[in-house]
């Protein structure tokens, strides 16, 4: 029982233990010498000289036992603290041994202790790091590799849990809440597809085989078709590999062309009828009555704009569908001549117009080379002039000649030939057909010329900021245990979502109200950095002046925020199934708290504060401010982070995770053992739990 308490306190027990045992004596020995002397009138002198005896011993053993306390146990307590820190954190800089002098050459020998810790476990990272950047290479080069990938990639643990994902499944997935490490995945996506493909598989008993399913959103808005393939683990179900691609806007492309053929095939039918109505009673032989004339020229009409809607739909579904990657003028024109020029051909060109094109850079630089060597052939003298120029929203190619017109039927016939032997199965007109565009020639004073107009070009401008693409994952989930009750969960099993808010005022029972709100995710002791919650809050009230001098947040910073309802739903959301760490965590929960009628959740979260474990690890007598706190574990909060939501939850993340293995170092491994050591500290805080 008392090895659990605190050095200080079994101190002031030993000390109290002899005051009273001096006490005792005391009174033993004046008893003893009353009883011995035997004179009743004495009893009074006896009694005077044992209180005052007694509060000297008491006044002796206080004041030795505070000096013992200041000098000896308390920073015992502190050198404990900063040995503890160096141990199990990476906390740097001199400890401060002044406080020690009365300890003789323990501060000196602790300081120099931490001075070869420190010295072993840097000549430790450099052999580590030596040794570990080519992995580090490997890895950057994996993840960048698939962070480009065009399809969405998610692995998921045997028991559906996201170990890995993609930028392009946070946006399938997006939704109202964006995945997240360690999530459910049926958060995101309809349980029975996914579900079932995994059973099948897993009774397969085929390590190659793999599934093509088709899925939905929890929402139902996107259908995304997905191919599920297994990943052994060990022990337990086995994890898998999902792969998801949007066929939503492929099912309404071919919903908008079934019904756009539906319409033309009736508009095409019923004049078809009619036609065969009137001239199955038109006499032979006999001129067409006019009324006659007139009707069939009506249906003929009227069957012409059909055939040219239904052309034109094809075209343009066609020109839709097509994967066509961006090209520059430039970099077209100059792929055009090197192709003639390689022909044998003299090409002369002008400048090309800053333009960005969709097309099929390959194809038309042979179709290009394909009309040079055919014009060359046939007597049209070189040089040919090729200009790439801008025609409003589009685009043109023209191939110059001096000399004679070209006919029609000779581009058709050229159009319908192979672009070259290595290329049998493209022809001009394919080409054409692919990028929904045409071809002719035209001519003034001998200049003549192929005109071919290219669709959806625009100006080159500046390039845009890149949007981040990245890829998140923690591989250690998949083999994560899960079906610990949270008190007997080891801390780095559990997840925790670090937050902050900052607030009109300190009196939530008064009105105040919360106007910024941050959090981060911490999974498998890591904090996970594309995961962040940071969002301002309207109040619907004033923000005073002296609180807006402290977080800088204004009254029209938040005028088209949204409301504390939306946001404390979406903060519910992203804290699911997470233990909540904050700084003072009573002040923060308690603003959420007398808001969850509005917010329509609970917040009944397992509770950590930062505050009382740095009392568990540094003692009640140290200061546990923030400041405080990530100075003794050398954290730098930069000032104009400081005092923001964001930059308090951070500065508050990193700090947990330097204190995360000095309490593992106390022996505190469990959730339960936390927090029965901290409510040893109540009297700083309130428990929350």
């Amino acid at each position: 029982m008392l090895h659990r308490l605190s050095l200080r306190l079994r101190i002031f027990l030993i000390f109290a233990a002899l005051a009273f045992g001096a006490l005792v004596a005391l009174a033993a020995g004046l008893v003893f010498g009353f009883q011995r002397l035997g004179s009743p009138e004495t009893l009074s002198a006896f009694v005077q000289v044992g209180v005052i005896a007694g509060l000297v011993i008491l006044g002796l053993v206080t004041w030795v036992w505070y000096l013992f306390d200041v000098n000896v146990a308390k920073p015992i307590d502190i050198l404990a603290g900063a040995l503890r820190a160096r141990a199990h954190s990476d906390v740097s800089g001199e400890m401060d041994t002044a406080i020690a002098r009365y300890l003789g050459d323990l501060a000196p020998a602790a300081t120099a202790a931490a001075a070869s810790l420190a010295e072993t476990r840097n000549a430790l990272a450099e052999a580590v790091a030596r040794e570990t950047t080519r992995l580090a290479d490997e890895k950057s080069r994996l993840e960048a590799l698939l962070s480009d990938v065009p399809v969405g990639v998610l692995l998921c643990s045997g028991e559906h849990q996201i170990a890995f994902y993609n930028t392009p499944a946070a946006g399938l997935l997006g939704g109202d809440t964006a995945p997240g490490l360690d999530r459910y995945l049926f958060d995101y996506l309809r349980e029975g597809p996914v579900r079932h493909a995994h059973r099948r598989l897993i009774e397969a008993g085929d390590a190659d085989a793999a599934s093509d399913i088709l899925c939905s959103t929890r929402s139902g808005g996107q259908v995304l078709a997905a191919r599920m393939r297994l990943i052994e683990g060990a022990g337990g179900p086995p994890g898998y590999v999902l792969t998801l691609r949007d066929v939503t806007a492929d099912l309404t492309t071919r919903a908008r062309r079934d019904a756009a053929l539906s319409v033309a095939l009736d508009r095409i039918r019923r004049p078809t009828a009619n036609l065969m109505t009137l001239f199955g009673v038109l006499p032979e032989g006999e001129p067409v009555p006019a009324r006659m004339e007139t009707a069939m020229r009506q249906e003929v009409t009227g069957l012409s704009a059909a055939v040219n809607d239904l052309s034109r739909h094809h075209d343009e579904d066609r020109a839709e569908g097509l994967p066509l990657a961006p090209a520059r003028a430039l970099d077209l024109l100059d792929g055009m001549r090197a192709r003639l020029e390689g022909l044998g051909l003299t090409v002369e060109t002008a400048e090309a117009a800053p333009l960005l094109m969709r097309c099929n850079g390959f194809e038309l630089i042979a179709l290009v080379g394909h009309l040079g060597q055919r014009l060359a052939a046939t007597g049209h003298p070189a040089p040919f002039h090729l200009r790439l120029d801008e025609a409003g929203a589009d685009a043109r190619v023209v191939l110059g000649w001096q000399g004679a017109a070209l006919s029609l039927a000779t581009l058709d016939g050229w159009l319908a030939e192979p672009l070259g032997e290595d290329l049998p199965d493209i022809t001009g007109r394919s080409v054409l057909a692919a990028h929904a565009t045409d071809l002719w020639p035209e001519g003034t004073n001998g200049h003549q010329s192929l005109v071919l107009p290219l669709r959806a070009a625009r100006r080159a401008g500046p390039r845009p900021t890149p949007v981040p693409r990245a890829v998140v994952y923690d591989f250690d989930l998949m083999s994560k245990a899960r079906n610990a009750p949270v008190a007997d969960t080891r801390l780095e099993d559990l997840t925790f979502v670090v937050f902050d808010t900052e607030t009109t005022g300190l009196l939530p029972a008064q009105g105040d109200q919360i106007v910024q709100i941050a959090a981060v995710r911490i999974v498998n002791g890591k904090r996970v950095a594309g995961e962040v919650f940071d969002t301002l809050v309207n109040p619907g009230r004033p923000i005073p002046p002296g609180s807006t001098t402290v977080h800088g947040i204004t009254d029209a910073m938040v005028a088209d925020a949204p409301g504390i309802a939306e946001v404390g739903r979406a903060f519910h959301k992203f804290a699911e199934g997470a233990v909540l760490i904050a700084h003072n965590a009573p002040f923060d929960m308690e603003f959420l708290r007398r808001q969850e009628a509005v917010i329509g959740a609970r917040f009944d979260h397992p509770v950590l504060d930062t505050v009382l474990l740095s009392a568990v690890i540094y003692g009640q007598h140290e200061v546990h401010s923030l400041d405080a706190l990530t100075h003794r574990l050398g954290i730098t909060i930069p000032e104009e982070a400081r005092h923001t939501a964001l930059g308090d939850t951070v500065a508050t993340a990193d700090a947990f995770l330097k204190l995360l293995p000095m309490l593992k170092g106390r022996g505190l491994d469990t959730f339960g053992a936390v927090v029965a050591e901290v409510r040893r500290h109540g009297r700083l805080l309130k428990d929350l739990n």
